[in-house]
């Protein structure tokens, strides 16, 4: 009979712990994956448009290519930023 009862009540602390983070739920964070792949692809898209853009430029020019690097980039930390933000 003792040994009911301990399980009866550690079975009821942990159906109270599970209802309490149930309502404490948070979302967690976006997976690392997810932060890399909104950093990252601004950039990609940037240097590759940049790098378009310097093409059609007679000479050799990469103007276009540094300043959507950097415009990427803080694209990027933006949306990192909003992601785990939320």
């Amino acid at each position: 009979m003792n040994n009911r009862q301990q399980l009866k009540n550690k079975v009821d602390r942990q159906v109270k712990r599970i209802k309490k983070a149930e309502q404490e739920h948070r979302p967690n964070l976006p997976s690392i994956g997810m932060l890399g792949l909104v950093m990252v692809l601004p950039v990609i898209g940037g240097v590759y448009l940049g790098h378009w853009l310097d093409d059609m430029v007679e000479g050799y020019s990469t103007h276009w290519t540094l300043s959507l690097l950097f415009a990427g980039l803080v694209m990027g930390i933006f949306n990192v930023y909003f992601l785990i933000k939320d």
